[in-house]
């Protein structure tokens, strides 16, 4: 995809009901975390066994993680639709979603509060929905980018051979 293609169509789904949807969930839920750890969230841990407080630890900071990355990924498309960023700079590998590993569950998960349950549960349901977008909306452009080097190699042996002949 040409780089004017590519803008267009970054350009078009920043300033889309889609984009503006998907970033107030996603500014809403970091607020609405946020809130809840250093507030309920706080108190709720300190009733928890130690097992339980320390699922809590690392499950916290997996979910702040997760929403610091949905974070910073909708407010670049934010910044391109503003004009504040290039999409050139956009499409920089530091920008991408990752395919997150969770790794293995802490000891005492099951003790964790239903409201920490929730937050992290959609999460990685809004981060997955994110990820998706990314690859959706970059992926693509990666994947005509390599098939045009490909293209492009192909051409150049084409033409050395038919010089040589």
């Amino acid at each position: 995809m040409n780089d004017d293609l590519f803008a267009n169509r970054l350009s078009e789904f920043a300033a889309s009901e889609l984009f503006a949807r998907t970033f107030r969930e996603g500014m809403d839920m970091v607020e609405e975390t946020a809130a809840y750890l250093d507030g309920p969230g706080r108190e709720e841990s300190r009733a928890l066994s130690r097992a339980g407080a320390l699922a809590y630890a690392g499950e916290s900071m997996r979910l702040t993680t997760r929403l610091m990355q949905v974070a910073s990924w909708l407010l670049v498309q934010r910044a391109v639709r503003e004009n504040e960023m290039s999409t050139h700079e956009a499409r920089s590998e530091k920008y991408r979603m990752n395919d997150e590993k969770l790794g293995q569950s802490f000891a005492g998960t099951q003790e964790l509060p239903p409201t920490l349950q929730d937050l992290i549960a959609r999460s990685a349901r809004i981060y997955e929905r994110i990820r998706r977008l990314d690859e959706n909306l970059y992926g693509a452009e990666q994947e005509n980018t390599g098939a045009n080097a490909v293209s492009e190699q192909l051409a150049r042996l084409n033409a050395a051979f038919v010089n040589r002949g």
